[in-house]
């Protein structure tokens, strides 16, 4: 139900505490990937051994690993998680969050996750029904945070009334509703393109370029968490691509990145084509390895087949295109050309004149282009980052009519 979900869980200073580690294994029976973020006093109440061997990763508790400095970035967390569970959650720490204080990597992490966050609350009766806690539950409410109300019965100071932290069979299943209802793509088939491809010139070499793969992947992986079937066409790449709702063709050549394009397009609602697709190809291969001693004077190229303005020949009225342009020089205008020229609905700009920006970085910095004219500049950011700006801008095309 949730392979390949990633699920951070914060636990805060609460007896309720001995609940979380039911929640993990069902988590974990579900295929999720679960990291447990802990506040030190919550080290008091349950160990971080019993939850870092549940959840198979270790637990963290400080901003670094005081053994050797190593550094726990709440910012990498955020954006890791695909949703962020607080439970138990103190009356503190919630009063904490409202303020926006950030004095422990917990809280840290809320500040910066992205992702949908759950939160709840375990204490006492009156704690609960006191006017501020009540007032802090209805202010994380409006953040837009999910509350997971407590239940009725027996607390730990031997009162009976609300305050108990909710079962973890309840829990896990609102997650497993919350996360299959909340996927704007569900149902919807993606076509996504990676990687360089290999021209080759003899049985052990090639024209090619260094593109990794890795912001076509990332691409993938964002339209595959919102539900979307992807057809990922990847060239050589050394990058693993494991989410359930990625089917991966490989291909090494332009013709036969064509060839897988051609099969999966006209059943894609959403085609991204963030592929290095080599320009030219030698126009003889020869069958056996050059030898070096050989003259080889000249090797003559050809051009390779147009993937995108073929696929743009054919796009329906009900489908979007979207490309990727790599200038050096007049950037917007090369890009804007390319944008009309193969019937695109938006193109990505990268520009070789931007430091971290291309190949072999993990980060980009991007320029969206759309043919009414509209420019959406972003600062370098993290490849994931960037494929969710570049999906969060094609669902703002699919939301307005073409």
């Amino acid at each position: 139900m949730l392979k390949g979900k990633k699920i951070l869980i914060g636990i805060t200073g609460s007896i309720a505490a001995y609940k979380i580690p039911f929640i993990i294994r069902l988590l974990k029976k579900a295929g999720a990937e679960v990291q447990v973020i802990m506040t030190p006093m919550a080290c008091d109440f349950i160990t971080p051994l019993t939850l870092s061997t549940l959840s198979e990763r270790p637990v963290l508790v400080d901003f670094y690993d005081k053994s050797d400095g190593s550094w726990h970035s709440h910012v990498d967390l955020g954006l890791w998680a695909d949703l962020y569970l607080l439970a138990p959650v103190t009356a503190n720490t919630m009063a904490k969050m409202v303020s926006g204080i950030a004095d422990n990597l917990l809280l840290t992490t809320v500040l910066s996750a992205r992702c949908p966050l759950f939160f709840a609350p375990a204490m006492d009766l009156d704690m609960y029904q006191h006017p501020s806690t009540q007032d802090n539950v209805k202010r994380l409410m409006k953040f837009g945070y999910q509350l997971i109300e407590p239940t009725k019965g027996e607390l730990a100071s031997g009162l009976h009334g609300f305050g108990r932290l909710e079962e973890p069979e309840v829990i896990f299943q609102k997650i497993v509703t919350y996360l299959s209802n909340n996927k704007p793509l569900a149902g919807k088939k993606c076509l996504v393109t990676a990687g360089p491809t290999y021209e080759p010139i003899d049985p052990v070499r090639f024209i090619g370029n260094f593109s990794s793969g890795l912001m076509g992947i990332e691409v993938a992986n964002s339209l595959a968490a919102l539900g979307a079937q992807v057809q990922l066409v990847l060239g050589p790449s050394s990058i693993e691509v494991s989410h359930s709702n990625i089917e991966v063709t490989k291909v090494t050549t332009s013709e036969q990145m064509l060839s897988a394009c051609l099969k999966y397009f006209s059943s894609s609602f959403i085609t991204v084509m963030a592929a290095a697709v080599a320009d030219f190809k030698p126009t003889i291969v020869a069958d056996k390895k050059i030898k070096k001693s050989g003259k080889l004077s000249t090797l003559e190229l050809e051009p390779t087949s147009d993937i995108l303005a073929i696929l743009g020949k054919t796009k329906r009225d009900n489908q979007f295109l979207i490309g990727f342009a790599l200038e050096t020089n007049q950037e917007v205008a090369h890009a804007r050309e390319k944008l009309i020229a193969k019937n695109l609905d938006m193109i990505v700009l990268n520009s070789l004149n931007d430091t971290g920006a291309g190949f072999g970085y993990s980060t980009n910095k991007i320029t969206l282009l759309k043919p009414a004219g509209e420019i959406l500049s972003f600062p370098l950011k993290s490849k994931k980052e960037v494929a969710m700006d570049i999906v969060n801008a094609i669902l703002s095309l699919k939301s307005q009519p073409k």
